[in-house]
């Protein structure tokens, strides 16, 4: 299993990285499927740098807010004006209640129906685990101020756990206990931000994964283009014992 890093700046699109998006690939079957975890501001032009977007087997939103999801929008498009004509199929969408609505709402004039004969919107489940390809992907439900999803995602024996935008929760345990990456929120920063239940910060995404038991590799993301990345990495390894490594835009990872 590979993560490839599309954006990963936090909030906003900053000026050497679109807002968050991660590309999950892995070989099963002769072929290679792929997962993007996130389509915020600024991703979609990225994301063809690293493929082609007719490929892609299913999208999984953590939450609504636009850094997250709004290039659906541009996604919709590229699914549907072809100039080849539109793709056959309708391309699973995992998000939170009320994604196909948020979306819709943001492509203003579009006909009745909205996204669904492109997008197939599927409502994320805590439950049951999605099954795509190789990939078993078990969503957690995280502390931020709207509906949000950490999504723990294994395959080949492999395990990446993304924590979406929370703040610490009892859910971190599960999602990240033995994973061998976790990719966390450190979008504030210790003895500034004090405010709870939006993000971690560096040294807090540290103390989880530490606790949690069992990971591999800690990797801090979501930073702002306002913050010092490397106030954020000093921060969380005044606890973790090993390296703590910062998400870099089209880096790839293997895992």
């Amino acid at each position: 299993m590979r993560l490839t890093v599309v954006g990963c700046s936090g909030s906003f699109a900053g000026p050497d990285s679109p807002a968050s998006c991660y590309l999950v690939t892995a070989e099963h079957e002769g072929r290679t499927w792929r997962l993007v975890l996130d389509l915020g501001n600024g991703a979609l032009g990225a994301l063809q740098r690293h493929t082609d977007l007719a490929d892609i087997d299913a999208v999984l939103i953590s939450h609504l807010h636009p850094d997250h999801c709004i290039d659906l929008t541009g996604l919709y498009v590229t699914r549907t004006y072809r100039p080849e004509g539109p793709l056959t199929g309708r391309l699973p969408v995992y998000g939170p209640a009320g994604s196909e609505q948020r979306l819709t709402d943001a492509y203003e004039g579009m006909a009745e129906g909205g996204m669904s004969g492109v997008l197939d919107f599927r409502r994320i489940s805590t439950s049951v685990p999605t099954h795509i390809g190789p990939f078993v992907v078990r969503s957690f439900r995280v502390d931020h101020p709207v509906e949000a999803y950490g999504f723990r995602v294994e395959a080949d024996g492999a395990v990446l756990a993304y924590s979406g935008d929370t703040d610490v929760c009892d859910a971190l345990g599960p999602l990240f206990a033995g994973a061998d990456l976790v990719l966390a929120d450190s979008a504030f920063v210790e003895g500034r931000d004090e405010v709870r239940g939006v993000h971690l910060t560096g040294r807090r995404a540290a103390e989880a994964a530490l606790a949690a038991g069992g990971v591999g590799r800690l990797m801090l993301t979501h930073i702002p283009a306002w913050n010092d990345p490397e106030v954020c990495r000093a921060q969380a390894a005044e606890v973790w014992p090993g390296e703590v490594e910062l998400a870099r835009p089209d880096a790839t990872y293997e895992m």
